[in-house]
């Protein structure tokens, strides 16, 4: 099988985190934090491990302010969820993923307002257009790192520097960006960032974190043990205890801290080099194939990597189930849980196939991807004049 769904989970994972996972459940993974016992502390400190690991990652000061997460979904809830109050107004995208787009719109029978921005045909933002749509009571930008459809960057920097000197709040859903781009809080002004463990940092499903910066008072989002405070029937607010109730997902959070530590001995610009490669292979192979159409920014600099194609005669889901079965090629199609983004790049009707390698894709398996959806695009063309 040629895997070209990393934009929905990474496959296949790295060797060490499954070394590290296998270790953890078969010799000493107890509950962290609910005992002082041998097994239950070495749990705890691999856990802390991998919280230095992601805070180290993307360049965050305290790993205490790292809250690990079932996934990135839980990560958004807890963020807009724990801070926006009423009369609260929030500035997002329209090429955000429902993750973001759905919370916010639940939000509003809590008294909160949002501005979607609508991105350009390419997915592109305008800061302008971001500066417009500030009001005194903006509390908070939510901009996805890159888009899970198009894979277009947005201009993080640019944005943090805006609310930064606005005095709103900056969050980052970054499912298409960690692993794959160089996020770092300080530098884009970052005050939340909300990530994935399952995709561009090659861990194991299950596994994700909430950033929080220092300062920034967050309500929990469930309550329950956390093996702190034990006495108290409040939910205590200390970082990072208070907001991870229950008994965490230990043999995940521990793989994950090996799939990091790899990510930052090969470097996220190798690997960003080694994907962008892939991407400009792919894009130039597909844009030379009539009937085939091509979604979202042209030049592979300016893309995470996903690459959205459709093929003129054959239905998205029709030609991701051919391509599955005929040919061994794993992909995505329908609409990506992004139905405003759709509408942003005119596949608002039809949705798209999504084409994503990634770090163990190699330029052969693109070539192979392009002569399949070259054959695909024939066959569709052929019939069509018959």
């Amino acid at each position: 099988m040629i895997y070209m769904d990393n934009g929905a989970t990474s496959w296949p994972k790295p060797p060490e985190m499954l070394e590290a996972m296998t270790e953890a459940i078969s010799s000493y993974c107890a509950n962290p934090g609910r005992a002082g016992h041998a097994a239950a502390a070495r749990t705890a400190r691999e856990i802390y491990r991998t919280r230095t690991a992601a805070a180290s990652l993307f360049n965050i000061e305290d790993p205490a302010r790292i809250i690990f997460t079932r996934n990135c979904t839980e990560a958004i809830n807890l963020a807009l969820k724990g801070i926006l109050r009423k009369g609260d107004h929030v500035i997002t995208s329209s090429m955000e993923h429902n993750s973001v787009l759905r919370p916010l719109k639940q939000l509003e029978s809590a008294g909160i307002s949002t501005t979607v921005i609508r991105c350009d045909r390419q997915g592109r933002i305008s800061v302008r257009d971001i500066r417009a749509a500030i009001r005194t009571n903006t509390r908070m930008i939510v901009i996805t790192a890159a888009s899970n459809v198009t894979g277009t960057r947005m201009p993080l920097e640019e944005i943090g520097r805006i609310a930064l000197r606005n005095g709103i709040l900056f969050m980052v859903d970054g499912a298409q960006g960690a692993g794959y781009m160089d996020l770092d809080v300080r530098r884009n002004h970052i005050d939340l960032l909300a990530v994935p463990g399952h995709k561009g940092l090659m861990g194991p499903q299950g596994t994700g974190f909430l950033y929080v910066k220092k300062g920034l008072e967050l309500t929990p989002l469930v309550e329950g043990g956390t093996g702190t405070k034990s006495k108290e029937l409040e939910q205590p607010r200390d970082f990072p205890e208070g907001f991870e109730a229950g008994t965490l997902n230990a043999p995940g959070i521990i793989g994950l801290g090996a799939s990091i530590r790899m990510i930052d001995r090969i470097g996220v610009s190798a690997i960003r080099d080694h994907e962008e490669r892939l991407v400009r292979k792919l894009q130039r192979g597909l844009e030379g194939i009539t009937g085939v159409t091509v979604y979202g920014p042209e030049d592979p600099g300016e893309k995470a990597a996903i690459v959205a194609v459709n093929i003129d005669g054959i239905d998205c889901e029709t030609a991701a189930a051919i391509l599955d079965e005929r040919f061994g090629i794993a992909v995505r199609a329908g609409f990506h849980c992004s139905g405003l983004a759709h509408d942003t790049i005119g596949t608002g009707d039809i949705g798209c196939i999504r084409l994503c390698p990634g770090l163990y894709t190699s330029e052969r398996d693109i070539g192979t991807v392009t002569d399949a959806v070259t054959q695909l695009a024939a066959l569709s063309a052929m019939r069509k004049t018959e």
